[in-house]
């Protein structure tokens, strides 16, 4: 420990020392605006990369050297980091806290999980599945840290039962109740006697869910613009540089980025289980209730116990469940494209967004009760034994307390370090002077150039956190599609969607630490299993873009909106 101590104090010295030496040569002795600005993306860059100092804090550098340098006004630069996406994030951090506070997660998870059953293959494709629909709507980490202890139950009640199991393997059948079962399963190979597994086979099954997890909660951040930090980043600054686009908004996201998310999902089970079940997808696949062994049914009870101590659903529950539904359902409506949104019932357009949505039905549950109005009933506890009377009947569904262990200050800073860097690059020209740069690059077709961002993005992405990397590209590429004249859609979304996929190391995202926390899975496991999922992200976005991403977004032809912002740049 002594050792990596040492080695951070001395990653966060260099830093230092580097971020000061080039300031001398860059930012003090050239007095052009481009130079100033590229030191300051070089600074903060550095700091991101490296994380010598944490991740918000660098996000400040803009605010105090912009102003020095003379790139931006303080005022300016302050604007810079609260958007309309500060907004829509704090108002889905509101439902989120709901959720998590009344156990909405819990039961969703469990219904699915039984619904799936525990065959593990079926076992991991539930929990697949239950977290693909969590990070929806929560941040990656969040789920991760909601759904994991839930999978690990379940492990530890399979790991349990090991022993017995194992000895049943070498008989013809065994006898559940009074019905006679056949269990056609090879012989299973032990594990050392050191090991904490009964098998080989179950700690493939440990390594195979506990890494399901982790990347179930990043294929389901990429369905909704709120799913994930680096969505959100995408939208404000692709907003911000092209106010007159009017493309990106929660339905089309969904509807391009829905079919990516089940594509993957497939993909990735099929490979997890490839990898660490084998192919014998029939016998770890089977619904049928006469292949299930004494394990999986015991499995299916600790399962279905949880369940029940959840007790039926709470009036808390269903109001959450009532806002959350609301809240999708008002944000495909706004603006469909295809018919009239209910924005159209307003004089005045382009006044309402989705934070607008976000916030009204997030300030409700600041309001609403958790009790049932004229209900008499006295609070009963979660096992259904004693009662006693709620000390405030007319309680919230939420507090500020709640909202506030869940929002994640630090990413609503880095998000607008990220747009302050943006505006500085605009302002000084920065932009403009990459994008000549990279003129070299014409003779690329698009879709080389967006395979090649995209490569390049996930490679950073491991080493790097992804907001960070995201905002230190974003620029970069919007630059080279203007130079390019193709549609900045056509590169920007594919490498917000790939920046997700540092998948391969437990410092690649929060959700891999969590995971890499329970001790299931090695570094090599998370290596070989990530190498596969990282592959199969970029071809499958590739395949999106260059197939219904076309007719969705036109990106077939440059369009007015980023014509008009070449032009503006050039001069």
């Amino acid at each position: 420990m002594n050792v990596f101590k040492c080695m951070y104090i001395v990653k966060s010295f260099v830093c230092d020392v580097f971020c000061v030496m080039c300031r001398t040569p860059v930012g003090l002795a050239v007095s052009i605006g481009e130079a100033c600005c590229a030191y300051v993306l070089i600074v903060t860059a550095v700091y991101w990369v490296s994380e010598a100092v944490p991740l918000g804090a660098a996000a400040l550098v803009p605010a105090f050297l912009y102003p020095l340098f003379g790139v931006l006004k303080s005022s300016e630069v302050a604007a810079e980091y609260c958007k309309d996406t500060t907004l829509l994030l704090m108002g889905v951090i509101c439902l989120a806290a709901s959720i998590e506070k009344w156990n909405l997660h819990k039961r969703i998870a469990l219904r699915m999980v039984m619904i799936a059953g525990a065959k593990p293959g079926m076992l991991v494709l539930g929990f697949m599945c239950c977290t693909v629909f969590l990070s929806m709507w929560l941040s990656n980490t969040s789920t991760t840290a909601m759904v994991m202890p839930i999978a690990e139950a379940v492990l530890q009640q399979l790991i349990s039962t090991g022993v017995a199991d194992t000895q049943e393997d070498s008989e013809t059948g065994l006898s559940f109740g009074e019905t006679a079962i056949s269990i056609p399963e090879p012989k299973k190979e032990k594990e050392s006697k050191n090991s904490r597994y009964p098998t080989k086979r179950d700690h493939m099954i440990c390594k195979c869910l506990s890494l399901s997890i982790t990347y179930a909660a990043t294929i389901g951040g990429l369905i909704t613009i709120t799913g994930t930090s680096t969505n959100l980043i995408f939208a404000e600054q692709f907003n911000n540089r092209y106010p007159d686009a009017k493309v990106i908004n929660f339905g089309t996201w969904f509807i391009f980025s829905f079919p990516i998310a089940i594509i993957m999902l497939l993909l990735t089970w099929v490979w997890l289980h490839f990898l660490f079940l084998g192919c014998n997808f029939r016998e770890t696949c089977s619904l049928s209730k006469k292949r299930k062994t004494r394990r999986e049914m015991l499995s299916e009870r600790k399962i279905h116990d949880e369940y029940i101590k959840l007790g039926p659903i709470s009036y808390p529950e269903v109001v959450t469940g009532v806002f959350f539904i609301l809240m999708t359902l008002l944000w495909f409506t706004r603006e469909p494209g295809f018919v009239p949104g209910w924005t159209s019932l307003f004089e005045k357009k382009g006044y309402r967004t989705d934070a607008t949505v976000s916030v009204l039905l997030g300030f409700l549950l600041f309001l609403i009760p958790a009790r049932r109005p004229f209900s008499r009933a006295p609070r009963t506890t979660a096992g259904g034994g004693s009662t006693e009377r709620d000390p405030d009947p007319l309680a919230p569904m939420i507090t500020w307390k709640d909202f506030q262990n869940l929002m994640p200050w630090e990413i609503v800073i880095l998000v607008g370090g990220g747009y302050a860097l943006a505006a500085g690059c605009k302002v000084s020209g920065l932009s403009v002077w990459i994008g000549r740069q990279l003129e070299p690059m014409s003779g690329l077709p698009p879709w080389m150039v967006t395979l090649l961002a995209c490569l390049l993005v996930s490679a950073v992405t491991e080493f790097a956190s992804n907001p960070a990397t995201l905002t230190v590209f974003l620029p970069i590429l919007s630059a080279l599609s203007e130079t390019l004249k193709i549609n900045p859609l056509h590169t920007l979304i594919p490498a917000t969607m790939c920046v997700s996929f540092g998948v391969m190391l437990p410092v690649g995202n929060p959700p891999n630490a969590i995971v890499f926390s329970y001790g299931h899975v090695q570094i090599s496991d998370m290596v070989k299993a990530g190498f596969g999922v990282n592959l199969i992200g970029v071809l499958v976005v590739m395949l999106a873009i260059t197939t219904w991403g076309v007719p969705l977004f036109n990106l077939t032809e440059f369009p007015d909106w980023a014509i008009d912002r070449n032009v503006t740049g050039s001069l």
